[in-house]
């Protein structure tokens, strides 16, 4: 490091303190429960939504232990809509892990939290450095980018030997042992950046309080930095969702399999095309379908064509496919995907 980036870590806890995100809801004390669950939520989540669903989260699961009591489909009740509905599984894995394992108490380092489910090595570093002021640095996305364009770090990040090399820099420009009570604030100031200055696109520059060290500035090529070659290419499909209503206005519902799309979640029939879905009805039935206007649903690498076929039949009438009736009382309590909560409420 040279002696020009030792003074990386001072500015940025001193931009923090004065100029960062002092009054999120989980920001302000030194309990991980709190903490772990904003950044499981934060995870390719933007701040605006999470500030919706973390105070709903935290009132009906006030901590870990209530949270480990709770039902999978009570949790993934409340997260419908956040998405990528793995961290919700994970987070009720976890909660159940801590105390079966550690006895209601999170552990205080990120070598342990990481052994943690669904608790990766930038979450469990911030964990550890918010809450127990561990010296260890944090690499998630707004971050990588930080201290790509700062240091100049050209290597491409889609290999796993450049992003360990960006991890020892990471590493490396951290507050001195000595300032050990700085890392909350040097660890949240640099997400702040990432966040909020630094950001994607259309960097504010002269707003950053690193910019006389920052190597991107400098050579005026913000936007090549981070380098990452390797993109997810976005593809799109089309689904097939039977909205089946028996005469007493109860919806048939299914719970996804445990891998792919809506895993684990309850969901209409889904069906890769019409006739599939004609196929499990009965014969006076088919004659009776609506076919509903489609809507795309977008994920982040893949738009979703959906369209929705009603149809109106006996409580015997869906032997079959898995699943059951659900009444109005009954379905809005369930995992839902987003979608298919917005469709059945309309």
């Amino acid at each position: 490091m040279t002696a020009g980036m030792a003074a990386f870590a001072g500015q940025v806890v001193r931009w923090q303190r004065t100029h960062g995100r002092n009054g999120l809801p989980w920001q302000g004390g030194r309990d991980p429960y709190p903490v772990w669950l904003s950044e499981v939520m934060l995870q390719q989540t933007q701040v605006s939504v999470v500030l919706d669903y973390f105070p709903r989260f935290l009132e009906r699961f006030p901590d870990v232990a209530a949270l480990a009591r709770a039902s999978a489909d009570e949790v993934m009740s409340l997260w419908s809509g956040l998405g990528y509905y793995s961290r919700a599984r994970n987070l009720h894995r976890c909660a159940q892990q801590v105390v079966a394992s550690h006895g209601g108490r999170f552990p205080r380092t990120a070598v342990e939290l990481q052994a943690l489910p669904g608790i990766g090595r930038s979450t469990a570093a911030a964990i550890a450095s918010f809450c127990f002021g561990e010296r260890v640095a944090i690499l998630d996305g707004n971050v990588k980018r930080v201290l790509a364009r700062v240091l100049g770090f050209a290597r491409d990040l889609a290999s796993s030997a450049s992003e360990r090399e960006l991890w020892a820099h990471a590493q490396a420009l951290l507050p001195a042992a000595s300032a050990g009570k700085s890392m909350p604030a040097y660890t949240q100031g640099l997400m702040d950046l990432g966040a909020t200055v630094c950001t994607a696109r259309n960097p504010q520059c002269l707003l950053c309080p690193v910019n006389d060290l920052c190597v991107a500035r400098k050579e005026g090529r913000a936007q090549d930095y981070p380098v990452k070659t390797r993109k997810l290419k976005r593809t799109a499909q089309s689904l097939w969702l039977l909205h089946a209503q028996s005469a007493q206005g109860a919806v048939w519902l299914e719970k996804r399999p445990d891998t792919g799309i809506w895993a684990g979640l309850y969901c209409l029939p889904v069906f890769e095309s019409r006739d599939d879905l004609a196929s499990v009805l009965p014969q006076k039935a088919r004659s009776r379908l609506r076919d509903d206007p489609c809507f795309l649903h977008v994920l982040t690498h893949k738009d979703l064509y959906l369209h929705p076929v009603a149809a109106e039949l006996e409580s015997s009438g869906l032997r079959k496919i898995q699943g059951r009736w659900f009444d109005a009382a009954q379905w809005p309590g369930l995992g839902l995907p987003a979608p298919i909560r917005k469709l059945l409420s309309a």
